[in-house]
């Protein structure tokens, strides 16, 4: 079995817990991996692998917030992951740092009894034309080049080819579950149960706008943008595409989804954790 282990960057806490998870994997006589960050911040230059490569694990271990669980999905690949929660809130990190070890046993334990008990969470991604964005955990994004007076988009929404909105607005956000309680939130979009098979339509500060809208989880959302000006499109916060307009954005599920092993985390408990 191959566990891969990444600690949030520049914490000496997830750097600790992630030596003490890769002693555990060693002693269960299984092979350890530790991202190039990790692994240097431990004097374990032997273990270094490019996270990119960790798409080739049985396993991964993120030891940190959210976003350390992020940064795993966005180069695993479909690789399940264990989250380790050194954060605030914890809506993907399931396992508090006390019970890291026993956690990491256990998979271990299910691995070779035939199989990991994995949950899948969807991504999703934009096109246009021959362009494809990077897959998003969270949220893809089609805005003008600035927001505010001035800025934003002229846009027509269709859901499944129907028309749902229109007119002019800062943006259009696509959320899945997972991200409803992100940039979605921020932009008074609805929260969404990770068990809900559905994904939020949400116009951003929109003159005459609808409100957020749930729909199917393999619904495709096309964002029309009016004007020479174009559109920027943002997956998760943090790839960025600047496109020629007018163009028709597509948003829609894709594959593979994010695939989440170890205890499922209290929703409802992270939810709490935002006031």
């Amino acid at each position: 079995m191959e566990v891969g282990i990444v600690a949030r960057k520049g914490s000496e806490r997830a750097a600790s817990l992630a030596a003490t998870l890769r002693d555990v994997v060693v002693e269960a006589g299984e092979s350890v991996w530790l991202d190039e960050e990790t692994a240097a911040s431990l004097d374990a230059g032997d273990d270094a692998r490019p996270v990119e490569a960790f798409d080739d694990c049985d396993l991964v271990v993120a030891v940190g917030g959210d976003g350390t669980f992020l940064f795993v999905a966005r180069n695993a690949g479909d690789t399940p992951i264990v989250g380790v929660n050194l954060g605030e809130v914890g809506f993907l990190n399931a396992v508090p740092p006390a019970d890291a070890a026993t956690a990491l046993r256990a998979e271990i334990r299910a691995f070779r009894g035939g199989g990991l008990d994995v949950r899948e969470a969807p991504r999703l991604a934009a096109s246009a034309g021959d362009w494809t964005s990077t897959p998003a955990a969270n949220e893809v994004v089609v805005q003008g080049d600035r927001r505010g007076p001035g800025g934003g988009i002229d846009y027509e929404v269709r859901v499944d080819g129907s028309r749902y909105a229109g007119g002019h607005a800062d943006g259009v956000l696509v959320a899945t579950p997972t991200g409803s309680t992100a940039y979605n939130l921020s932009e008074r979009g609805p929260l969404v149960h990770p068990d809900v098979a559905g994904l939020v339509v949400n116009e951003m500060v929109a003159e005459e706008g609808m409100p957020p809208l749930v729909v199917d989880t393999d619904a495709t959302v096309t964002v029309a943008v009016a004007g020479e000006s174009g559109a920027t499109v943002v997956s998760d916060g943090r790839d960025t595409a600047t496109l020629d307009g007018p163009v028709e954005v597509t948003v829609e599920r894709t594959a593979p989804p994010i695939r989440i092993a170890g205890p499922p985390s209290d929703f409802f408990e992270a939810l709490g954790k935002l006031s």
